[in-house]
């Protein structure tokens, strides 16, 4: 082969020539080009590839707030455009994190309960807690005619919780156990939610450790009573009832999507702090779209009264929660939260919120003094 013509860039015989030094270095530089700009990206804290589709997982119930109004609204669609929202309903904490876990949603809105189960089983490597949900919103009620006044009353009655292991069942089995000292644990009988109503009716449960809109609902259909709400038993009156996750992955390779999705999540958490009455058509509405079944009239309206929607995750529920699971056997030891919680991004978006507020007010102000 002619060495000049296969040196000469515009020569046929450069093209199909063995790689030499001078391609060798044009692919080497090459190579740094696009390394430099992938480190950039995260350096910058952007996508490292882009992302068609989101999805996220929720439970159609009003301590899911945010995730309910966010995506009736459109709001989440919005946000990540022009990439797809796709939303996934789920009726118990272990079945999402078994999907979040194997890729099949990228985020979601859960219980501290199952997330300590998933904490666990990946050995602190397959979830990130990255904000707070909602905060009590918890109660318990007894059915009318059954005798029981008071917490005390529950010892040895039949109580329902919504699912075997999950964030109520664990108070309400570690308040019998530790508090009551029952001997065993017999009494305690896991049942959907949508199926206590029906059991207690027929006298087959006497009381329910229930989650709003569900504690609510059980008065309104069937007469039960509120004997006492759960954060009455917890230190300041207050705990984490459910919070948003995802994987350490997802938050690694796609800040940018967590960032637009936490901002309409703290949006949503300001109006329903702020206004929760005003949202009441609103949720019904959308409980009802994803249900296909109305509530009672003024089950949405008591239940938000007894849910504080909160943006921080309170860690110590989570601790609180772990010690339980391993006293209960649930867990084989208490679970090692190391890594769990990355509030970064929300904190970001907090500082923007907040930084904005005193804008709108101002803009609020002036447009109530032209209208007067």
């Amino acid at each position: 082969m002619d060495v000049a013509a296969a040196s000469n860039p515009q020569s046929p015989a450069y093209r199909y020539a063995p790689m030499g030094r001078h391609r060798f270095c044009e692919l080497g530089l090459l190579v740094l080009a696009m390394l430099a700009t992938v480190s950039c990206d995260r350096r910058e804290g952007g996508a490292t590839s882009a992302v068609k589709e989101v999805r996220l997982g929720y439970f159609a119930n009003m301590t899911h707030g945010q995730a309910v109004l966010g995506v009736a609204s459109g709001d989440y669609q919005n946000a990540v455009a022009p990439a797809q929202l796709t939303t996934r309903l789920f009726n118990a904490g272990p079945s999402l994190i078994e999907a979040l876990l194997a890729g099949e949603i990228d985020v979601a809105y859960i219980g501290p309960g199952p997330v300590l189960n998933g904490q666990a089983r990946t050995h602190g490597q397959g979830l990130r807690v990255i904000a707070g949900a909602t905060d009590n919103g918890t109660v318990i009620v007894a059915r009318d005619g059954s005798g029981i006044r008071n917490l005390q009353d529950l010892k040895g009655r039949k109580l329902a919780t919504p699912q075997h292991g999950n964030t109520q069942d664990i108070a309400a089995r570690h308040y019998l156990k530790d508090v009551l000292h029952q001997p065993d644990l017999e009494n305690v009988i896991p049942v959907s939610n949508a199926e206590q109503a029906g059991m207690m009716s027929r006298g087959e449960i006497d009381a329910a450790w229930a989650a709003e809109p569900w504690g609510s609902f059980l008065v309104a259909q069937n007469g039960a009573h509120v004997i006492a709400e759960e954060k009455d038993l917890w230190p300041n009156k207050r705990f984490t009832l459910a919070v948003v996750i995802t994987t350490p992955d997802f938050l690694s390779d796609h800040p940018d999507i967590i960032e637009k999705l936490l901002r309409v999540h703290v949006q949503w958490t300001r109006r329903l702090q702020e206004h929760p009455v005003q949202y009441v058509p609103q949720l019904e509405s959308a409980l009802f779209s994803l249900t296909g079944k109305k509530l009672p009239k003024g089950v949405v309206a008591a239940g938000l009264g007894r849910v504080e929607f909160s943006d921080e995750p309170l860690q110590e529920t989570f601790q609180s929660l772990s010690d339980w699971s391993a006293e209960l056997e649930f867990l084989p030891e208490r679970v090692d939260l190391s890594g769990l919680f990355d509030t970064t991004i929300l904190r970001k978006v907090q500082r923007e919120a907040s930084s904005t507020q005193p804008q709108k007010e101002g803009a609020d102000a002036s447009r109530r003094a032209g209208n007067g």
